[in-house]
């Protein structure tokens, strides 16, 4: 299991900032040769937009404004406008009665979370150890919400009803991150979320949903997103991870709490003046890779198969792929080398082959032992499963290979 206590920073900022990076050559200098081999790379099993330069970002959003929104429509002014489409558009795919559009989701997510506590009475929220809020947040729920949690269980995966239903205090929300990211992005079955959604409920606590991701999880439970969203009493989803948009959350659910959350927004800093690239870009997203998260899903468990042939092929001591069939578009891959050794061979790889299959690898407490997260998107559709398999096999020898090196260096 990662270690989960390692950043308190996002996603994002997790895939490009490492201690060791910054000890091995520089953080700046190595973010910008990763950023530059990566890029280059013919094939690649995704491209982040977070790659992208600033010219690239701005000349997309202007090209696609004028698909998603009236050009000569006012700007939003502290909401309302193009900010205000986009909340009802979600609110509409959720199927809530009313939504909320933030900043940010560590911002919607400690509003929410502090409104149910007023409405409960009861200030403590159960929540798994690895989610968001207990690893990347710099303890924002306790220091500015004054909450508390505890933990119905520390296993790598969403808590069961039994769990839930076994806690020894009373609390007045149960939070679930679908997926659990992570754990490895891992989700319940669709029968285990009803259970402990309902075991949630026998102890009188509402269930608030962090669907920074929740967007990718249809596939998986074999649900809509109405239908998902429908279990929970409110919700939260992200624009920037799985839609590739500039930023922004919403949060979801019945008309008083959001209400409510608009009163909090502001305390907390979140009403900004104008928001309309933002809200822009969160539509496109909508439009353009909403839709194909299912194909993703589909070729995440193709391409792990074959990252799983290749890794056998190259006689690597040890891997593990997690979860071993993706539950979304993204797993874990963990291998017995050091972060800046992996890295430096996916650097070498993308440069000497023209394809990346991985992007910044992360060291964990044992020595030796580092994890990547895979992320599958429309540039793996374009990659053969047998070239994916060979790039693998490719990838460990490189590996082998620097490791004999630096052997008989020492000898």
């Amino acid at each position: 299991m990662a270690d989960a206590k390692k950043t308190a920073e996002g996603p994002a900022e997790r895939g490009e900032e490492r201690k060791g990076v910054v000890e091995q050559d520089g953080g700046a200098a190595f973010r910008r040769r990763l950023r530059d081999a990566q890029r280059s790379a013919r094939r690649a099993l995704s491209r982040p937009r977070m790659r992208d330069s600033l010219g690239e970002r701005i000349e997309e959003l202007a090209r696609l404004a004028g698909t998603v929104a009236e050009l000569d429509e006012p700007v939003d002014i502290y909401g309302g406008g193009i900010v205000a489409e986009l909340e009802e558009r979600v609110a509409e795919l959720l199927g809530t009665e009313a939504a909320a559009f933030f900043p940010s989701g560590t911002m919607a997510q400690q509003v929410a979370l502090r409104a149910w506590a007023g409405r409960t009475g009861n200030p403590v929220v159960a929540l798994h150890p690895l989610a968001h809020p207990e690893v990347h947040e710099r303890d924002a729920f306790r220091t500015v919400s004054g909450l508390r949690t505890v933990h119905p269980t520390r296993a790598p995966r969403l808590p069961t009803a039994t769990e839930v239903a076994a806690l020894e205090e009373p609390f007045g929300t149960l939070m679930l991150e679908l997926p659990l990211r992570d754990a490895g992005f891992v989700l319940p079955s669709w029968e285990e979320l009803v259970d402990v959604v309902a075991a949630a409920r026998e102890r009188d606590a509402v269930v608030h949903f962090d669907g920074a991701r929740l967007w990718e999880t249809e596939t998986h439970f074999g649900r809509d997103l109405r239908e998902i969203a429908a279990l929970a009493d409110s919700v939260y989803v992200s624009f920037y991870k799985s839609l590739e948009g500039l930023g922004g959350a919403v949060l979801a659910g019945p008309q008083q709490l959001i209400d409510e959350a608009r009163a909090w927004r502001h305390r907390y800093g979140g009403q900004i003046f104008q928001q309309f690239p933002t809200a822009l870009s969160a539509l496109i997203g909508l439009d353009r890779e909403l839709p194909r998260l299912p194909e993703y899903v589909a070729r995440a468990r193709e391409v792990s198969a074959a990252l799983r042939r290749g890794l056998e092929r190259s006689g690597v001591s040890w891997y593990r792929l997690h979860p071993e069939v993706p539950h979304t578009h993204q797993f874990q891959l963990w291998l017995p080398y050091s972060a800046g050794e992996l890295d430096e061979a996916g650097i070498a790889q993308a440069r000497e082959r023209s394809e990346s299959l991985f992007g910044a690898w992360h060291d964990q407490q044992v020595p030796g032992i580092a994890f990547t997260e895979v992320t599958v998107t429309a540039a793996a559709l374009e990659w053969p499963d047998g070239d994916i398999e060979e790039a693998a096999a490719d990838f460990v020898a490189r590996l082998a290979k620097g490791s004999r090196a630096r052997r008989k260096e020492k000898a």
